[in-house]
């Protein structure tokens, strides 16, 4: 358990964007200090609670190891092979959408670390679903990762220019996603 956290940290526990955080600590809404000698802010433990508490933001994100991850995907066998193998490996805590309307509300209220995303989807493509998170500043830290059968090679090459972190062909092997995963999230 930390004793200080810098605004990046702060930014992350609170579900919102560094920049947030900073405006916050320098208008007194969050109390802190600087660090001796430069410009770098940080925000001991109560002061933080402290302000979780006047906003809303639940505590259990302040002690939250496990990352977070959406699964996205209209197939429930892939979604139930996908929850399992996540939950089994102990570092995630997993929520499920079936359609982008769905992963957009989900993607509000959890705050993901990462999303797996099917390419094609009953009401929408991973297209718009990727649009939506990256114009989103509280989410630029999310990760993307889109999974498809179907999706054709040229298009794959586009999914980078939308914000996507990777993409896995269908069918893939739970440990090379989970790898992934761990990758893109450094942990």
């Amino acid at each position: 358990m930390k004793d200080v956290y810098s605004t990046g940290e702060a930014a992350k526990i609170c579900r919102v964007s560094q920049q947030t955080i900073i405006r916050c600590f320098d208008s007194g809404k969050l109390q802190g200090f600087y660090v001796p000698g430069s410009r770098f802010r940080r925000i001991p433990r109560e002061s933080l609670v402290k302000f979780m508490k006047e906003n809303q933001i639940p505590l259990s994100n302040l002690d939250s190891s496990k990352k977070k991850v959406l699964v996205v995907d209209d197939t429930p066998e892939i979604v139930d092979m996908l929850v399992e193998s996540l939950e089994r490996d102990g570092r995630f805590e997993v929520k499920t959408a079936t359609c982008g309307y769905d992963a957009g509300l989900l993607t509000q209220q959890f705050h993901p670390d990462v999303i797996v995303i099917d390419y094609v989807l009953n009401d929408i493509n991973a297209n718009v679903v990727c649009k939506a998170i990256r114009s989103n500043p509280g989410l630029e830290d999310t990760r993307i990762i889109v999974i498809s059968g179907l999706i054709e090679d040229d298009k794959i090459q586009g999914l980078s220019e939308l914000g996507v972190d990777a993409f896995m062909r269908k069918p893939f092997q739970i440990d090379d996603l989970i790898g992934k995963m761990v990758e893109l999230l450094k942990i």
